[in-house]
């Protein structure tokens, strides 16, 4: 068995897996399922953890993209994505992209993967999720967010109830979710993606709260989630610390700068 290789990233593993086959899932997300020899060492139950694409370069062989990573090579666009399915029996990692028109490295390989392509994969980082322990739940994502955020739905309990807004580009993005009965999944449209919305926060102040504090999952562009981060924190007075809120992109920005911002901001 060929051993993974090892990023100097926090010495988190870096397999080298390959495209089983892809198919387009919704008019703007494609569906690449990855399997290989590397991923027979990757943990079990990872749904909704994140991972890092290492994306090859143009004309690179495989034998060269393991020894460019072996050696620390930087040269090889990385990008964040999430597991979204990982079925250990089949040797199988579903992976979704978000895909239009002039994206970046990782959309334009998604689209253009073929079987036998490659790609590396560092990780997985931790599980997204909410507190488990909450009497019910809520839920607020963006395409960008919909893989994660679907799988942590899948992840709860199977009485859990509650609601889960997922905002997309058109009807057409409705996808299929084994999400537990107890919970109302609303597809609210906003096809202007790059232009700020306002729909899940107006959603949330439209919902009738019980008395308990919901298990909170809220993930997407920074301006929505920053303004929901607000309503949640400081009007509704839940814990930060029992909530997952996160930015997962910022509009005018590409993922490097808007982890530099991040980064920055934290500082």
């Amino acid at each position: 068995m060929m051993k993974p290789t090892i990023t100097p990233n926090r010495g988190r593993a870096t397999r080298v897996l390959e495209v089983k086959h892809t198919r387009r899932l919704t008019p703007t997300m494609q569906r690449v399922t990855l399997t290989g020899t590397d991923l027979e060492t990757f943990p079990a139950g990872q749904e909704s953890a994140h991972i890092k694409l290492i994306i090859p370069l143009p004309h690179q062989t495989q034998a060269e993209f393991r020894s460019a990573l072996e050696n620390g090579s930087k040269l090889e666009p990385r990008r964040t994505y999430t597991v979204r399915h990982h079925r250990v029996d089949a040797n199988e990692m579903d992976v979704d992209f978000v895909v239009h028109e002039g994206g970046g490295p990782a959309c334009n390989w998604a689209l253009a993967a073929r079987a036998g392509d490659f790609i590396g994969v560092a990780g997985p980082g931790p599980k997204k999720k909410p507190d488990h322990g909450a009497l019910w739940f809520l839920f607020g994502a963006d395409m960008a967010a919909l893989p994660a955020a679907a799988a942590a739905l899948e992840d709860l309990p199977h009485d859990a109830v509650g609601h889960a807004i997922f905002e997309i580009t058109s009807d057409d993005d409705i996808q299929p979710v084994n999400a537990p009965k107890g919970m109302q999944i609303h597809w609210l449209v906003h096809n202007e993606p790059h232009q700020s919305s306002s729909q899940q926060i107006e959603f949330f102040r439209s919902l009738d709260w019980p008395d308990a504090s919901p298990g909170i999952f809220v993930a997407g562009e920074s301006g929505a989630v920053i303004a929901l981060r607000k309503y949640l924190i400081e009007e509704k007075g839940l814990d930060k610390r029992a909530a997952y809120i996160s930015a997962y992109w910022k509009i005018g920005l590409v993922e490097d700068q808007h982890q530099a911002m991040k980064r920055a901001e934290a500082a």
